[in-house]
């Protein structure tokens, strides 16, 4: 990945952010549940599709209407049963899925367009601005898609089997902003 990153006014590169910690969380959103695990996260569950919260260490990423996943810096095994711990045996599940996605993060000036190659959304940053989360294709690769930031920088979280299929796919994307845009 370090050897086909881009540099200059067309850069992009590929990296890889390993041993993310990923929980997977179930609750009813308008639940005491719910609050006690805003309180415990710092920041409340988001509450529509492709919305995220954060704090410190953790960001809450919506998946559904009852479902989050919960992305942190923090220990899995702690921030699992801190989630457990507030939970308090109400309907709900708290799941430790580290282990089922990793996290290719895809930077620089040109990584939107690189995206737009096989991604169905509209990325245009009016549309897909920072803290902005959604379920989607790249390519023919299911990832959950994050834009963390202006720069822009945009993080794909697929399941562990499909990161080195989706790798290769995105840098084969790359590949074009080596050379002079073509009029």
């Amino acid at each position: 990945m370090r050897a086909a990153a881009v540099t200059g006014a067309r850069g992009v590169a590929l990296t890889e952010r390993p041993f993310t910690t990923m929980v997977n969380l179930r609750v009813d959103i308008a639940s005491e549940a719910a609050d006690r695990i805003g309180k415990a996260l710092g920041a409340p569950l988001p509450g529509q599709c492709g919305t995220t919260t954060a704090s410190g260490p953790h960001t809450v990423v919506w998946l559904g209407p009852d479902e989050w996943l919960v992305l942190s810096q923090a220990d899995a095994t702690a921030v699992t049963a801190e989630l457990r711990e507030a939970l308090q045996g109400a309907p709900g599940s708290v799941v430790d899925v580290s282990a089922n996605r990793t996290t290719l993060e895809l930077g620089g000036p040109s990584a939107r367009q690189v995206l737009e190659k096989g991604c169905p959304l509209d990325l245009h940053p009016r549309a897909f601005g920072p803290g902005r989360a959604v379920s989607t294709t790249v390519g023919p690769v299911p990832v959950l898609l994050w834009k963390v930031d202006d720069a822009p920088t945009y993080r794909l979280l697929p399941r562990s089997s499909f990161s080195g299929y989706l790798a290769r796919w995105l840098i084969d994307a790359m590949s074009e902003y080596r050379g002079p845009e073509v009029p």
